[in-house]
């Protein structure tokens, strides 16, 4: 059982103490859409990958880091409104994907597992990419924290004192690319944005300080992932969505916290 479960475990854990700090952000800036569009479109990078026979974890990272750069871009040209865009984006990208998977005769995938991810088939490879990357995202946010918590508090303000917005939000897209990227084999495509929002959003509720919600995220995520890896070890469930079953049931309980006049 630990030879079996633990792989999974410490994948999982990678993924939520790297999502509760960038979740954090998703919900301060209502940006649960942009994770949608970056997510559904990751399985147009699996079938990249087997159309081009790369490895898939570069694959995946290649195409939701290119579709961040897109949707920026974007939506700086103001033609369409943000949602609007986002929808057409995060349906065509998916539909697209499906459409060439389903060319790729030689090749056997099985889409159930990358739509709704198989955390317990985790190599050391997978580990190492989840990690290293996870390394990258957290320097990164740690070195910038400062200004992107300045530019979600107030955007003008930060331009006042310094800060490229524009920089900075494009960043902030990339690391989200980023960890739906590494994330989306183990999580799923179609759930691995909820993994970003639900234990955010549940910790919202307990913190005072921006510090202290994307520490408590990460923690509710992590307990998130033991309770959906225990679910599935005990009743034989989808060991992905069990996580997010889990972190759902969280947040529905926190939701019964008094909140202090």
């Amino acid at each position: 059982m630990l030879d079996f479960i633990l792989p999974a475990l410490i994948a999982g854990i990678g993924i939520a103490a790297l999502a509760g700090p960038l979740g954090s952000f998703v919900v301060w800036r209502k940006m649960a859409y942009f994770g949608d569009t970056l997510s559904h479109a990751s399985l147009l990078g699996v079938a990249l990958g087997f159309l081009f026979n790369i490895n898939l974890n570069l694959a995946l990272v290649i195409c939701c880091l290119a579709l961040a750069v897109i949707l920026v871009g974007l939506q700086k040209q103001k033609y369409v409104a943000t949602d609007t865009l986002l929808g057409i984006l995060a349906h065509s990208a998916l539909s697209l994907g499906l459409v060439a998977v389903s060319f790729l005769d030689h090749v056997r995938i099985d889409l159930m597992a990358y739509l709704f991810g198989d955390l317990l088939a985790v190599t050391t490879t997978d580990l190492l990419w989840i990690y290293g990357g996870g390394a990258v995202v957290m320097a990164l946010l740690a070195f910038l924290w400062r200004p992107l918590l300045s530019m979600t508090i107030n955007e003008e303000l930060a331009q006042v004192e310094g800060v490229n917005v524009d920089f900075m939000r494009l960043l902030l897209m990339l690391m989200v690319g980023m960890v739906i990227a590494i994330a989306m084999k183990f999580v799923g495509a179609l759930i691995i944005t909820s993994l970003l929002i639900i234990p955010a959003a549940t910790a919202r509720k307990f913190s005072h300080s921006p510090e202290f919600m994307a520490g408590l995220a990460s923690a509710i995520g992590c307990v998130a992932v033991m309770i959906g890896l225990a679910m599935s070890w005990h009743y034989d469930t989808p060991a992905g969505p069990s996580v997010v079953v889990a972190a759902a049931a969280m947040f529905i309980l926190s939701q019964f916290k008094r909140t202090d006049a």
